[in-house]
């Protein structure tokens, strides 16, 4: 894993948490973008070479909508930049760790993306990410 590519944020809404995060960091959403796969509109900042990913649900069915609803606004996941993720997805499927999916999917921010189930990494969700 190269490095922290982002953080994950689950907030109930984008107009209400984008001016919140702007205050908060000191920096502007650089960007905006749905990701219609999961149901998602998405809004980043940047810290450093970190990335802050606010995540709103767009349908009520989404994971987003189903974490907010059960666990609150928070933090969601934490993603890694990797190199090659069909390797590290090997990798870590060898090391025992359990995938959330078999292929990578596109996801937000030009990146091919793959989760890990959070039973495996004491309960916090990890994505693995590359850019596409």
């Amino acid at each position: 894993m190269l490095k922290v590519e982002h953080i994950g944020i689950a907030v109930k809404s984008l107009d209400t948490s984008i001016p919140l995060f702007r205050r908060l960091l000191n920096s502007d959403c650089y960007k905006k973008e749905h990701v219609e796969s999961e149901s998602v509109q998405t809004a980043f900042f940047r810290q450093g070479e970190t990335k802050i990913e606010l995540l709103e649900a767009t349908s009520p069915d989404s994971t987003i909508a189903k974490f907010v609803d059960k666990k609150g606004e928070g933090m969601h996941h934490i993603a890694f930049e990797v190199a090659d993720i069909y390797a590290e997805m090997k990798r870590l499927t060898d090391e025992g760790f359990v995938l959330l999916q078999t292929e990578p999917k596109r996801g937000a921010d030009n990146k091919l993306v793959c989760f890990l189930h959070p039973k495996g990494t004491n309960g916090l969700l990890v994505e693995l990410c590359q850019e596409i």
